[in-house]
Order: C-alpha cells, then structure tokens, then sequence
C-alpha cells in the first residue's frame, strides 16, 4: 500500500482535532480535487467487535487491529481517517472509538454521543458492527448505541438522509431473511423510545434514515467465507453506489477538513448543529481561500496590469467587459468545487475596486466639463438660462449613468450614486457660483441680437437719430427691467432658498449621503460650513450685479455675520456696524435687492428657524452615547471602587447612612481647614505629621465645644484668649491697625462731626457719629 493512504488520526482520544495532519492528509490522497465527487463511510460499534479489520479487509486500509493473541482491549482511540484503495469514485473511511469501553468506564459516554453525532453529520453511510447473537435480546449490546444515535440525530435542525447499513457479525445458521425483520422491529422499538422535540413528534425512522442489513461469518473461524461474502455482497461497489443516499449536505472536498473541523467544535461545545447553514458558512470560507490564493496570480496578470494603468490615464472605453473576463478566469475554481452559492466581496474585488473607483472619478471629471461647455453654447445659442441648467445637466448625468454602465461587472454590485450625488452637487457649485457670470453672458448675448435686429427694423421708418436713440434705449431699459424683475421675485424667497442650502450640506455628508449622528461628528464645524453656505447665497441674492462692478457684500457678511456673534435684538446697533446701513458700499441703491440691515434681519431669523435642526444633532449624538455606554456615573465608579457594589447598594437604600456620611465629610473639611493642613506640610512630610498630632487634639475640642455653645445659644469664648493660635493674616491686619493708631489722620471739618472711631479697635461706630450730631 503507498504511503499517500495511510490512515491519520482525526480526533484524538482527548476530542483535540488534527487540523494540520488533515491538511497533510488531504494534499497526500489529493483529496482536493475531488469536487463533489467524493463519499465518506464511517464504522461504529462496541469495542472490539472487529471494526478496524471489517475496513482494512473491505476498503484496503491500514488500521491498527486488535492482537486477540494479547488480550482483548481498546485498540481504537478517538476517530481515525483513511482513504480507500481501488474504489472510484474516491472515497475516505472514519473509524471511531468502540462503545461500551472498560477503559472509559460506565459514565464516562460524552465522546460517545459526540463521535455518533460527528459520524451521523459528516458521513454518508454508517456501518454499525453488531454481534449476531444480540438479535432479539432485550438488553443487547447495540441497543444503547442506537438509542445514543437516535437521541442525538434529534439535535440536527435539517438533517440529511444518512444510511444506516447494520453488518450483522458471526452470522449464525439463520438465515437473513428471519433475522432482518426481528431487527428492524427491535430498531422500530427504539426509535418510538426516543423522546423528540414537539416539532418531530410525528417523524417517522424512514425519514431520517436509510436502513440495509447485511450478515457476515466469523473472521476468526472462517476467514475464507468471510473474505468471500464480501466479495459475494459486492459491498464496495454498493458503498459509493446507491447506497450513499441524500447528498443534500455535502461539501466540496476542498473544504472537508475546514467543514469536519467546524462540525466537531460544535458538537464539543454542546451547541445545536444546522447543517445547510454550515454548508454556506464552509462554501464561503473556502472560496475565500480560494480567491486569496489566486490574488497572488491578478497581481502579476498582465491583461490587468494595463488595464490598470491605462485607467490612471482616464476613462477606459469597455472597462467592466475586460475586467470581467479577467475576473472570470479567477472565479472558475469555486464553480469547479462546485459550490452554488454566490461570492461576496472576495479578495479580487477588494484589489480591483480602487481602480473602479478611479474610473468613477474620471468619469465625473469629464462630465462635469461636459456641463461647463454645454452650458456655454446653451447661453451663446439664447436659451433660457434656467433651463439650460436643467438641459445640461439632465444630460451630463444620463451619460455619466451610460459610462457607469460601461464600466459595472457582473461579478459584483458597486453602488455609484455616492459619486453621482457628487457630481450633481458640483454641477449645482457651478451653477450658483457663477449665477450673474452666466446671467450677464445670457443678457448681454441677447440684448446684442434683440438690439440687431430691433436696428435693423427701424432703419425702414427713415427716424432721425433722437428718436432712433430713444427707442434704443427703451429696449435697453426693458431688457434690463425683465431681469431685474425676476432677480427681485427671487430675493423674495431668499429665506427658503437659504434653508433648503443649510440642510443640504448639514444632513448630508460629502458623499451626499444622510448623516448619522453617533458622536464622532463635529457639529459645530458642520454647522458653519452650512451657515457659511447659505451665506453666500444670500449674497448672491443681495445685489443686482448686471454692470460687472466689484463689492464687498459677500466678504462684508461673512466677516460681520459668521466671525461674530449676532447682536440681541434689544442691543442697540451702533455706528460702527457694517450692517447698519441701508445700502451697500459700490452698489447704487437701484441695484439693491436686500440691504444690509434687512440681511441682518434674514440672518437672525435664519438662525432661529434652523437652530432646531443643530438641538437635533447634538441630542441625537448625546443619544447615541447613553445607548452606547456601558460604563456607570464616574461618581458611581469612584463608590463601587472605595465601597464595593453590595455596599454602595446598601447606601443607596438607606439615606441616613447618606446623611451620616455628609456629617463626617463636613466634619473633616472644618478640621482640614482649622488645620491649614497644606501650610503644615509645607516644610516636610516629618514636621508637618508633627505638627498635626500637637494640634490635632485641641483643634478637635475646640471644634466640639463650639458646636455645643452654638446648639446653647451662648457666645464661643476661647480657652486661652491670651495665648491665641498665631494667624499671619490676622498678625498683619493688627500690625497695620497699630500703624494707624500711632499716626491717625487729621479730621477734615466736613466729616469729623459724622464719624468716630474707636481708640482701642480702630472700628467705625454709628451710635456715638449720631450723637455728635445731635449735639
């Protein structure tokens, strides 16, 4: 037998799994490239009843077999895997770890019920061994392995329909025909034993399982007829043939290892196992390796090379056709494996979509350029200035969407309306900021012709040139009345327009994309980039601007609007305020469609009526922080830290122990300010812990006896008023009192009747100045 089929062990007899002898093992058989082309068999049945030798004879394996020479004792340990010879299409055999073991005793049937659960999930046909003389016996051996394997086929959500093929040992003189039925009746038995979950109450065995029977002589006391039978039952051909049954569950056996390893965490953390579920999570994984296996391989691919660099050029004519075929020839290997599900996002797209974005670029780019020259041509050709906008940009937008499409691969859903979005709003730039450009373009172009043609008409009257100038210039004058007509209908709806601006830029992002206020957004810098915009529109609307004349309006009111505070309305506006005036510096008061007090007047209302929407965002951030916090009040941490939970509980619950607790911090504050603790330390920790216990004593009693003189009602009086506590400041008030006392000021004649002092205290006293008034 070559070395590429010998067996592995695939769960050892702790439950640890060999992921990387799998792996081995799965590169040595080339297990890999089977596809779905594959099966798995797995055997079970009470220890030492000839498991390991029923594969090694029926598949060529190679496990271990008991010497029966030395004992009969566990020779299987754990699970064990291997790949059979001459059997195609390929097929792997598990043997597990027999039941009813003296080595793991009578309690200990955990990894009993696991290995049957992991066997019943991952195999398509299960070979249960069983003794002949077991039939018909009420407490036969092979009894509570079935009732193990019913109770814990239970747990699978969807099960597959797996084939039990029970292989009768040591057949006897019956013959199979009599002891089948007894069999499959004492099954029946057991599965209507078995306690199931409401919603399979009425389940039926053929549901779950496919049952075949088969009887087999005694290896031991007749190896030939045993070797015999098995060619005789055509068991091989049987095992990858019909009897492999339901393959609704099986996976690619690129994924075998991956998909047993998860299977058996599962099952070893007692958790419920839903095997279509699994079946997607596996397909995902391994197309996931798949992909990052080849990512090495389009990195260096020369068609995607070029096609990369020629898009750093520009936009790419057929970009989504080219990149998708290239991308096909990456993907093929998960259709090989056979997986139906659908890839999201491999690493392909991730390496791939940069560039996609660099095209959506360019496209914008280029469209935007587009709108800038139509519109150009719209207005030399006297279109109307408000519908060439819409013109234009209706069709820049309906191309960029056909360069969009152009460049889209079937293999992945790119959202582009982010950069849509942002190509509408340049578009809209444009058109704003170069309102009364474009208006005076539009204006001029259509007076010329208005004034051609107007000329030409009147050269048929013969008029003398005053009269022909007039007319001129009554045209002139209408021409410039209809513009400044309609300028003044829209300074009317200035304020909405100024509304609709600020909530634009200030509810969505960059991307033109509603914002989400989670608390990581800076609301007062958003806030000032939409007041700043609807600013400039206001400007933009403050003045007619048909003579081309330069003004300060815009910089006026940025600077006075946005870089200080707005005045209160009942605040006085003084001189010095640029927006105090009624007109406009540079600007003639014709021209004039909003003064700077009525902009004032605008803004302030402007900043009511949208505040609201700032209080929003600031709430709905403060929100989203208290539904994200997971951490209690910091005075709440300080106390479960210094108390502990129970007790911090226990004081919540009791407010007396609060008000205690109030006392005594009141108490030590009196104590740490009579102290002047800090000024004690001062010198040294030694000499200030000196000081404090001299102190401390006396302060205490002093503190005491003046908390009981005030709940008295009589005056504290020191214990040694000559020897009172040394205070510098009071030492320096003394000293300066002393220092008047000895040069006393010369009374002027106008005060010396209306105020004494006192000799000894320096301190004013009313009684005796309103006597000497009186005298």
């Amino acid at each position: 037998m070559g070395e590429e089929y010998r067996s592995v062990q695939l769960i050892d007899g702790d439950g640890e799994f060999n992921f990387p002898g799998v792996e081995h093992f799965m590169k040595a058989t080339r297990l890999a490239e089977c596809g779905l082309s594959y099966a798995v068999v797995s055997i079970m049945g009470p220890q030492s009843s000839g498991k390991s030798t029923l594969l090694n004879r029926l598949f060529q394996t190679d496990f271990r077999e008991m010497d029966a020479l030395r004992g009969r004792s566990q020779t299987t340990k754990g699970i064990w895997l291997a790949k059979c010879v001459g059997i195609d299409p390929c097929t792997v055999v598990m043997d597990l770890e027999g039941t009813d073991g003296r080595e793991r005793g009578e309690d200990d049937t955990a990894f009993e019920k696991q290995s049957a659960l992991f066997a019943l999930a991952i195999s398509d046909i299960v070979l249960i061994n069983m003794w002949c003389h077991d039939i018909g016996r009420e407490q036969a051996a092979n009894k509570p392995l079935l009732k193990t394997v019913f109770q814990v086929m239970m747990r699978l959500f969807s099960p597959r329909k797996t084939t039990l093929l029970f292989v009768i040992r040591d057949k006897t003189k019956t013959p199979l025909e009599h002891l089948e039925p007894v069999l499959r009746e004492d099954i029946q038995k057991i599965w209507d034993s078995v306690s199931r979950p409401d919603a399979q109450k009425d389940t039926t065995l053929s549901e779950f399982f496919n049952l075949e029977v088969t009887a087999l002589s005694s290896y031991e006391e007749k190896e030939i007829q045993f070797e015999n039978q098995l060619g005789v039952n055509k068991f091989s051909a049987n095992t990858t043939g019909g009897l492999a049954g339901d393959r609704r569950g099986v996976v690619p056996a690129s994924g075998f290892s991956f998909s047993a390893q998860q299977i058996w965490k599962v099952i070893r953390e007692n958790k419920d196992l839903d095997l279509p579920a699994h079946k997607v999570m596996v397909a995902t994984v391994r197309c996931e390796e798949i992909a990052n296996e080849k990512l090495s391989h389009l990195t260096s691919d020369e068609r995607w090379l070029e096609l990369e660099e020629a898009v750093q050029s520009g936009p790419v004519s057929g970009f989504g056709k080219k990149l998708g075929s290239i991308l096909d020839a990456y993907m093929s290997e998960c259709i090989k494996e056979g997986s139906s599900m659908t890839m999201k996002a491999p690493s392909e797209f991730k390496l791939v979509h940069p560039t996609y974005q660099a095209l959506l670029g360019h496209l914008r780019t280029k469209f935007l350029e587009k709108f800038k020259n139509d519109m150009e041509d719209a207005l030399k050709s006297r279109k109307g200035f408000a519908s060439s906008v819409r013109e234009c940009s209706q069709t820049s937008i309906l191309e960029f969407d056909q360069g969009c499409a152009d460049a889209a691969i079937s293999q992945a859903d790119w959202d582009t309306s982010r950069v849509r979005e942002k190509l509408s709003r340049d578009i809209d730039a444009h058109a704003h900021s170069d309102t009364w450009a474009s208006i005076r373009n539009l204006y001029k172009h259509e007076a010329e012709n208005a004034l051609s043609e107007f000329s030409s008409s009147l050269s048929g009257f013969e008029l003398d040139k005053v009269a022909f100038d007039e007319k001129i210039m009554n045209l002139k004058e209408f021409a410039r009345s209809v513009v400044e007509k309609k300028a003044r209908e829209e300074a009317g709806k200035v304020l909405i327009r100024m509304k609709d601006r600020f909530s634009t830029v200030f509810s969505q992002d960059k991307d033109s994309m509603p914002r989400v206020w989670t608390g990581k957004e800076d609301v007062r810098k958003i806030t000032k980039n939409a007041r700043a915009e609807a600013l400039k529109l206001l400007s933009v609307m403050a003045a007619i601007r048909l003579d081309e004349n330069p003004d300060k309006i815009e910089s006026t009111l940025l600077s006075t609007l946005m870089d200080a505070p707005i005045p209160q309305e009942m605040k006085p506006v003084t001189s010095t305020d640029p927006l105090a005036s009624s007109t406009w510096e540079e600007v003639s008061p014709s021209n004039t469609l909003i003064t700077p007090v009525q902009c004032k007047s605008l803004w302030r209302q402007f900043k009511t009526e949208t505040e609201y929407s700032v209080t929003q965002a600031i709430s709905a951030q403060e929100a989203h922080k208290r539904g994200n916090s997971v951490l209690p009040p910091p005075w709440a941490i300080l106390a479960i830290a210094i108390l502990g939970f129970n007790e911090l509980m226990v004081l919540l619950r009791n407010p007396l122990y609060l008000l205690v607790i109030f006392v005594v911090f009141l108490l030590f504050k009196a104590l740490w300010v009579q102290l002047d603790v800090s000024s004690l330390f001062q010198n040294g920790l030694i000499s200030g812990f000196l000081s404090l216990s001299t102190r401390f004593l006396p302060t205490v009693m002093d503190i005491l006896r003046r908390l009981a003189d005030e709940g008295q009602g009589q005056p504290h009086v020191p214990q040694n008023p000559q020897h009172p506590p040394l205070d510098p400041l009071s030492f320096r008030r003394d000293s300066q009192r002393q220092a008047q006392l000895s040069n006393p000021p010369v009374p002027d004649a106008s005060s010396s009747s209306s105020t004494l002092s006192s000799p000894r205290s320096g301190v004013e006293c009313p009684a005796t100045s309103h006597m000497v008034k009186e005298q």
